[in-house]
C-alpha cells in the first residue's frame, strides 16, 4: 500500500473527529478525505501504468531478438546440414538440428513468460 491509503484506522479518526467538531465541518472533513482517496487511486494507477509500459518495451524489444536468432539459426542450419548429411551422420544432423530449435524454443518462451 502507498503512503496514502486510507485504512481503517483513518475511518474511525474520521468518525470520532466529525463527532467532536458536528456536523459544521462535515464539508471539510469529507474533502480532505476525499483528497486522500484520490492520491491513493492515483499512486496505484501510475504504478500499474508504470509495470505495463515496462512489460510492453520488453515484449517489442524481444521480437527483434527473435528474429536475428532464427535467421542466425538458419545460416547455422546450412554448413551443419552439408558436413553432417555428406558424411552420412544422420544422428549427429538429427542433435544438431535438435539443439537449434531448442535454443529457438527456449528463447521464444522466455520472451513470452515475461508478459
Amino acid at each position: 500500500m502507498g503512503e496514502h491509503d486510507p485504512t481503517r484506522d483513518d475511518v474511525e479518526a474520521l468518525l470520532e473527529t466529525r463527532r467532536e467538531l458536528g456536523p459544521s465541518y462535515d464539508a471539510a472533513l469529507v474533502d480532505s478525505f476525499a483528497e486522500r482517496l484520490e492520491r491513493a487511486v492515483a499512486e496505484r494507477v501510475d504504478t500499474r501504468v508504470a509495470a505495463r509500459s515496462e512489460r510492453d518495451r520488453q515484449v517489442a524489444a524481444a521480437g527483434p531478438r527473435q528474429l536475428a536468432l532464427a535467421i542466425l539459426s538458419l545460416i547455422a542450419c546450412i554448413p551443419i546440414s552439408i558436413v553432417l548429411g555428406l558424411n552420412d551422420a544422420l544422428v549427429p544432423l538429427v542433435v544438431a538440428l535438435a539443439a537449434i530449435v531448442s535454443i529457438n524454443v527456449a528463447h521464444a518462451l522466455q520472451a513470452r513468460s515475461r508478459d
